[in-house]
């Protein structure tokens, strides 16, 4: 990991977002040379499995965009600098250092300013590829409309999750398995729809259902493999629309979580949550963890394959995009 130039106390508070890039060696001589990039998230790091699994998959995730072709750059905060580009030392810190703060774009400067260690959600992961040259970003699963976000109950709660509104305005292709389970799925389309986000399922002409291969939802667009992708893709992007792209890569069979054994887990967990009362960010990593329970654990071996998964998806993709 490159090492920050300035302690927290001494970096001007004007500085700009690209002052702020703290891009890894290996990732700047590949960007500087037109080779493919992916960038991945930290927040699977720091709060979304417990130790040292967290760091193997982040390791397996790494491994796996080189073996696509692709070098990989896990994206964090630390020392008042967006870092584009982990080493193994600061994987481990992130891993095991308490109470790291999670950054998305609303709470950005405040985990910059604060100096500490921030793990990178989508849309601050996107905030910083972007900035840095970076085209193709691969994740688990992205945020969106939350059941009842627009209705029902005992009223609208507008629960939308930010990664929405930055695919909507930073061009990068993300790459993931689909809205997380416990979202509202038709809702989500709409909204990235509205805000003129093309998303395309791979292989598949029905969403990924997150931990399972199918939702029963129709994907908007599909390409039968992985070039077809690439040129839907690319030709988003070259066309300069301002928005990104959703790629959705259903997880691999061996380790799908089948949509009739997930569906009353999420179901059941939503209920669940509802009668304890638990909302806003406490939402969703509560859900989680019941579903998780709910499934014996099986959830989170489909969610650990996946990630892992998108991964080599997204470096096929990235070496696709650079050709």
């Amino acid at each position: 990991m490159p090492t920050p130039a300035a302690t927290p106390s001494a970096l001007p508070s004007r500085l700009s977002l690209a002052d702020r890039l703290l891009v890894a060696p290996e990732v700047g001589a590949a960007l500087a040379a037109r080779q493919p990039v992916v960038a991945l998230e930290s927040t699977l790091i720091s709060h979304g499995l417990p130790y040292p699994q967290n760091v193997e998959v982040a390791l397996a995730s790494e491994a796996a965009v080189r073996e696509s072709g692709a070098v990989p750059a896990t994206v964090a905060i630390h020392g008042g600098r967006l870092l584009v580009g982990l080493d193994r030392a600061a994987l481990e810190t992130l891993a095991t250092t308490p109470g790291v703060a999670k950054a998305a774009r609303p709470s950005l400067a405040a985990a910059l300013a604060d100096g500490g260690w921030a793990a990178t959600t989508v849309s601050a992961t996107m905030i910083a590829a972007g900035a840095a040259g970076i085209s193709v970003f691969a994740t688990g699963g992205i945020g969106g409309v939350h059941r009842g976000a627009v209705g029902g109950g005992t009223g609208p709660t507008l629960d939308i999750s930010s990664d929405l509104e930055e695919l909507a305005r930073t061009p990068l292709a993300v790459v993931c398995a689909g809205p997380k389970a416990i979202l509202d799925l038709p809702l989500t389309l709409e909204y990235l729809e509205t805000r003129g986000v093309p998303v395309v399922a791979v292989g598949t002409t029905e969403m990924p259902g997150f931990y399972s291969r199918r939702s029963g939802v129709p994907a908007p667009l599909s390409a039968p493999d992985e070039p077809a992708a690439a040129r839907l893709v690319g030709t988003h992007l070259a066309l300069g629309l301002g928005s990104g792209a959703l790629v959705c890569v259903p997880v691999p069979a061996a380790d799908e979580l089948p949509l009739e054994v997930a569906r009353p887990a999420v179901e059941r967990a939503i209920a669940d949550a509802g009668a304890a009362r638990v909302e806003g960010p406490a939402l969703t990593p509560w859900l989680l963890a019941r579903v998780a329970e709910l499934t014996g654990g099986a959830s989170v071996r489909a969610n650990t394959a996946l990630i892992v998964n998108d991964a080599r998806v997204a470096g096929r993709l990235a070496a696709a995009l650079a050709r």
